[in-house]
């Protein structure tokens, strides 16, 4: 009896320590580095196999805050400390993910992949140049080089925009990824009296090159360096690259005609 008491009373007891063990490692928080940081991985090993053919190598990637750029490539940046191994890095500016939409920083990833592409299987060129072989592999992959970051830009130069080919392999690869519940998490937190500003009436303006400036959303203002108009937030809308190309295509229908 006393062992058969035994065991009916050991019974609820490892029931009881299963529960307090389930909900510890519920509510134990989950850290955000490896999520964060291991999307930007999933994402970049995605878009190799999809519009790289698999042909990238293994790279670093970061976030890096530096001024007047949304990302940048840079080759052997980092070295092993104990194995003789070297890196390159891929960084991502968070400041400029605020009003960007996951398929436009993903727009930027794939445009400093181009880099990586360039690297390792073309002919790298200058520091920061984008060339013509840059601009090629851009266009296979979806994205249209633009000095201007619309229609009619210069396709090649020191500071370089895109903008996403509508119907591209670009855009059909990321909307793929998207349907798998892939998404970032962070972005950089906005400075001391930014929100005052937005109260304020007042809108950010980015220009195609990285720089910015503040206004009331209805001011034309024109970037010294590029000579062209800044645009409200940091990315051109989609349904805006599709009529300015509609438009574009007109025109060129009328001169052929």
């Amino acid at each position: 009896m006393t062992k058969n008491r035994s065991k009916k009373s050991a019974a609820p007891a490892r029931k009881q320590q299963t529960k307090v063990m389930k909900h510890q490692t519920a509510a134990t928080p989950l850290a955000i580095t490896p999520i964060e940081y291991g999307g930007l991985q999933e994402a970049y090993d995605f878009f190799n196999r999809e519009l790289f053919d698999g042909k990238l190598p293994d790279v670093f990637i970061t976030y890096q805050r530096k001024a007047n750029s949304m990302g940048y490539f840079s080759a052997d940046r980092f070295s092993g400390r104990t194995a003789k191994f070297a890196k390159h890095e891929l960084a991502l500016n968070p400041d400029a993910f605020i009003n960007q939409s996951d398929m436009q920083v993903s727009q930027t990833l794939n445009h400093e992949m181009s880099h990586v592409w360039q690297h390792v299987k073309g002919t790298p060129p200058s520091r920061g140049y984008h060339n013509k072989e840059w601009a090629a592999k851009m266009k296979e992959i979806g994205l249209q080089p633009s000095s201007t970051g619309m229609v009619g830009g210069k396709e090649t130069g020191q500071r370089m925009s895109d903008y996403i080919l509508p119907g591209g392999r670009f855009e059909l690869a990321f909307k793929k990824l998207a349907a798998t519940g892939w998404q970032l998490n962070l972005q950089s937190a906005p400075q001391p009296g930014q929100r005052g500003r937005q109260n304020g009436g007042k809108t950010t303006f980015r220009c195609s090159c990285g720089e910015t400036g503040w206004g009331k959303p209805s001011l034309g203002i024109l970037c010294e360096d590029c000579s062209v108009q800044f645009l409200v937030d940091a990315g051109v809308a989609e349904d805006m690259i599709k009529a300015l190309m509609n438009a574009a295509k007109m025109r060129a229908d009328v001169v052929k005609a």
